[in-house]
Formats: structure tokens, C-alpha cells, sequence
């Protein structure tokens, strides 16, 4: 994958979560929200907070979604992030 965003802007893939509650109930993949956390993967050269590899937290309906060899990403603004995962 060849991507470098511009702007105040980072590339993401969002981090899945598990598909079985504590109690052991499977969640159907259609009735699952799209997870609000992703691995930064490029980050623009005028970003200076976010680096390669933070896990963040993002708004429910940020960025824009955006497929790069076959996978799934989203780029968002650095003012979607709401924080970075310690």
C-alpha cells in the first residue's frame, strides 16, 4: 500500500472486536455497530499528536471510508479524533 494523506489528516483501519458477549452470546455480524476505535497506519507530515501505530478513538460517523488493495481503511481529520487508547 502506497498512501500518504494531506492535510491534518491520519489513515486508519478500525480495530475489530469479538463477536461473543461475556455470557457467551454470539453477535451476528449485521447487528454489530462499526467499532469506534482503529490502528493509525499513515499519519500526514503536518500531524505532530497521532503516530504510527495508536490505537484512537474516533466519532461514530467520521472519516470516509476508502479501500486500498482489497482492505478496508478510513482517513479521518485530526479533529474527528476524540483521543488516543494508553
Amino acid at each position: 500500500m502506497n498512501f500518504k494523506p494531506l492535510g491534518d489528516r491520519v489513515l486508519v483501519q478500525r480495530v475489530e472486536e469479538t463477536n461473543t458477549t461475556a455470557s457467551g452470546i454470539i453477535i451476528p455480524d449485521n447487528a454489530k455497530e462499526k467499532p469506534s476505535e482503529a490502528k493509525v497506519v499513515a499519519v500526514s507530515s503536518e500531524v505532530e499528536d497521532v503516530k504510527v501505530d495508536d490505537i484512537v478513538v474516533f466519532g461514530k460517523y467520521s472519516g470516509t471510508d476508502l479501500t486500498l488493495d482489497g482492505k478496508e481503511y478510513l482517513v479521518l481529520d485530526t479533529s474527528d479524533i476524540l483521543g488516543i487508547k494508553a
